[in-house]
C-alpha cells in the first residue's frame, strides 16, 4: 500500500486523537482520493458514552432516518459504534462489548458499550462498561474479555478480564481492567499499563486467547505488517515469543487465533490465525484475512497464503469465537463470527440519523477440505430462524422474463433460491433489490465464473446522497462491484440473502458477501432477472422481525 498525504494524516491522527475533528476536514478536502487506505486507519471515530443503560433498536425507524434503521441487526441506540469484542458467556448469558462514542461527531476516543443476549440474535444494549479518558492512559479501545476461571491474575476465581489497547499522545500501550459483576463493570488495574508500548507506531488490538495444552495464555498483538505472540501465566506479565510478519495487506488489525477439526474430524485439529486487512492490492476492498496452520506454543506456522472469509466490503474487525458449553469435539467442529458492518473508506459519509455503525448476523463458520486445502465456510446461525415468519414460495420457472418477488415493506426479509446450471454452463442471474422503483442493489451469480456478487447500483450513497456528496472517491469506492468464488458441486446453486433495511448479507456455498445498502424512499419490491437461460428450481421469500 503506498503512503499517501492522506495516509499521512491519518497516521497523524491516530498519533494525536484529539485533533480529530480539524484535521480531518483538511484531509478530507486535500485529497478524498486515498479514502480507501483509511481500511487502515486507527479507529478513532468511536467513542464514549454516558454510563446509562439503552434500550434495544426496534422495529421502527425514527423521522430524520430514512428508514435504515436495521430491524434485526445489532445498532448503537445512539452515535457511533465500531470493532466488536469477542463475546464471552457467563449463567447462559452471552455479553459482548463493542467501541463506542457518544460524542461523535464532535468528540474524540472510544469505550467499551456492554450487550448482552441469551441466544445470539437478540440483543440488549446495557450501556457502557469501561469509560474512555479514566485512568490517565487514553481511550478504551480494542481488545479482549475473557473469564479468568482459575483466578490466575489474582482478581478471584471467576472474574473477568480484559487487556485492551489504550493511546496516549500517539503512544499505543496494553492495559488490564478487571470485573467482578459479571462484566457489567470494570475497574481500572492499579499498575496499568501491564505492557509498555517498546517505541512501536502500530502495537494493539490485543487478542488473549487460553492454551490449555501449555498451561499459558496467549496474547496476539497487531503490529503493522506483523503479528506479535506473546505468552503469560498470569495475565499481567507477558513475555515476546515469535512474530508473524506478512506483507502486501496493508496493516493488520484485531487479531484473533483458534483452533478448528477439518471436516469436523478431530484427526486432522489445525490452527488459523486470522487479521482484519486491506486487500486493495489483489482487487479486494478491507476484510478479514486468514491462515490455516501450526502452533509449536511460541510461533505460529502457515501452510500456505491467506484466504479471506467474506468477499463483500463492510466485514471488518470480525471476532469469532465457540461455545464453552459445548464438548471439544464440537467446539472445534464450528464456531461463531460477527463483524464491523461498515467500511473506512466511507464510514463517516452514510445517510444514517443519529446513529452510525452496526453489527453484522452471527454466522456460524467451519473448516472443510472438500479434499483439498482447508478455507473456512459459513452459515447463518441457527439462532436466527427465531425470527423468521411464514415462507412465501416463488413459483419455479425461467428467469429470463423476470420474476417479481412479493417481499414485505418493513425492508427486512430473507430471500433463498435454487438455481439450475444452464445445458451450456453460462448464464447470469440477477437478485435485484429495489425501492420507490429504482433498483438500489443488484446480487447476482455468474454461471460461467462461478461467482456470486453483490453490487449498489443506484442507493443513496452510490448516487451521491451521502454526506461527501457524489463526487468523492469514498463514493467511488462504495460503487465498486464485489463478488468471491463460489462452486458447488451438483448442478444447481443454492442462493441465501438476508435483506435488512440497509444492509444485505449473500451467502452462498459457505461464501458470504456483506454490504451496507441504502434504498431510496419508496414501496419496497425486487425482483429475480438472468442473462441467459438459467431457471428457478425452487424459491422462498420470508420476511424477518426485529430484535426488540
Amino acid at each position: 500500500m503506498p503512503p499517501t498525504f492522506f495516509g499521512t494524516v491519518l497516521a497523524a491522527l491516530r498519533r494525536r486523537p484529539i485533533l480529530w475533528s480539524v484535521v480531518a476536514a483538511v484531509a478530507v478536502l486535500a485529497v478524498a482520493g486515498s479514502l480507501v487506505l483509511a481500511g487502515n486507519a486507527r479507529r478513532d471515530g468511536s467513542q464514549a458514552g454516558t454510563g446509562q443503560a439503552t434500550a434495544a433498536p426496534t422495529e421502527a425507524a425514527p423521522a430524520e432516518d430514512p428508514g435504515y434503521r436495521p430491524a434485526y441487526h445489532l445498532t448503537p441506540d445512539q452515535r457511533w459504534m465500531n470493532d466488536p469484542q469477542r463475546p464471552f458467556l457467563l449463567d447462559g448469558v452471552w455479553h459482548y462489548y463493542y467501541l463506542y462514542n457518544a460524542d461523535y461527531p464532535e468528540g474524540n476516543g472510544t469505550e467499551w458499550f456492554h450487550a448482552t443476549s441469551t441466544d445470539l440474535v437478540h440483543w440488549k444494549n446495557e450501556g457502557v462498561a469501561i469509560q474512555k479518558f479514566r485512568n490517565g492512559l487514553g481511550d478504551i479501545e480494542t481488545g479482549s474479555a475473557v473469564v479468568d476461571t482459575e483466578g490466575t491474575a489474582g482478581f478471584g476465581k471467576g472474574a473477568v478480564v480484559a487487556v485492551l489497547t489504550q493511546q496516549d499522545d500517539g503512544v499505543q500501550r496494553q492495559s488490564l481492567f478487571y470485573s467482578t459483576d459479571r462484566g457489567h463493570s470494570f475497574q481500572s488495574y492499579g499498575q496499568n499499563p501491564v505492557m509498555e508500548n517498546p517505541g512501536a507506531e502500530h502495537w494493539r488490538d490485543p487478542r488473549i486467547v487460553r492454551d490449555d495444552a501449555n498451561n499459558q495464555w496467549l496474547m496476539l498483538l497487531a503490529e503493522g505488517s506483523k503479528i506479535g505472540f506473546y505468552t503469560s501465566k498470569d495475565l499481567l506479565q507477558w513475555t515476546y515469543a515469535s512474530g508473524f510478519q506478512q506483507d502486501g495487506l496493508g496493516i493488520l488489525e484485531c487479531p484473533d487465533f483458534f483452533q478448528m477439526d477439518v471436516d469436523g474430524n478431530p484427526a486432522k485439529r489445525t490452527w488459523v490465525l486470522a487479521a482484519s486487512a486491506n486487500g486493495s492490492a489483489e482487487g479486494r476492498s478491507t476484510g478479514l484475512a486468514y491462515w490455516t496452520g501450526g502452533f509449536d506454543g511460541k510461533a505460529f506456522t502457515a501452510d500456505g497464503g491467506h484466504q479471506w472469509l467474506d468477499g463483500g466490503p463492510d466485514f471488518y474487525a470480525a471476532v469469532t469465537w465457540d461455545d464453552p458449553r459445548l464438548g471439544d469435539s464440537q467446539r472445534k467442529a464450528s464456531r461463531h463470527a460477527i463483524g464491523w458492518m461498515n467500511n473506512w473508506a466511507y464510514a463517516r459519509q452514510l445517510p444514517t440519523g443519529g446513529w452510525f455503525g452496526s453489527a453484522s448476523v452471527v454466522r456460524d463458520i467451519r473448516l472443510t477440505s472438500d479434499g483439498g486445502r482447508p478455507a473456512l465456510a459459513s452459515s447463518p446461525t441457527s439462532g436466527l430462524r427465531s425470527l423468521e415468519g411464514e415462507p412465501r414460495p416463488v413459483p419455479a420457472g425461467s428467469l429470463r422474463d423476470g420474476q417479481p418477488l412479493q417481499v414485505p415493506d418493513t425492508g427486512a426479509f430473507k430471500v433463498d433460491v435454487e438455481l439450475e446450471k444452464p445445458g451450456d454452463g453460462a448464464g447470469k442471474a440477477r437478485l435485484l433489490l429495489q425501492s420507490g422503483g429504482t433498483t438500489y442493489a443488484t446480487v447476482g451469480y455468474d454461471f460461467r465464473d462461478g461467482r456470486a456478487s453483490v453490487e449498489r447500483d443506484d442507493d443513496a450513497v452510490a448516487n451521491g446522497q451521502g454526506k461527501a456528496g457524489g463526487g468523492s472517491e469514498g463514493a467511488a469506492e462504495y460503487r465498486q462491484m464485489r463478488s468471491v468464488e463460489a462452486r458447488p458441486a451438483g448442478d444447481t446453486v443454492r442462493l441465501t440473502a438476508y435483506v435488512d433495511r440497509s444492509s444485505v448479507e449473500v451467502f452462498v456455498d459457505g461464501q458470504t458477501l456483506t454490504a451496507l445498502v441504502f434504498p431510496p424512499a419508496g414501496h419496497k419490491e425486487a425482483r429475480l432477472a438472468s442473462e441467459g437461460p438459467v431457471s428457478l428450481r425452487a424459491g422462498t421469500v420470508t420476511p424477518v422481525a426485529g430484535i426488540s
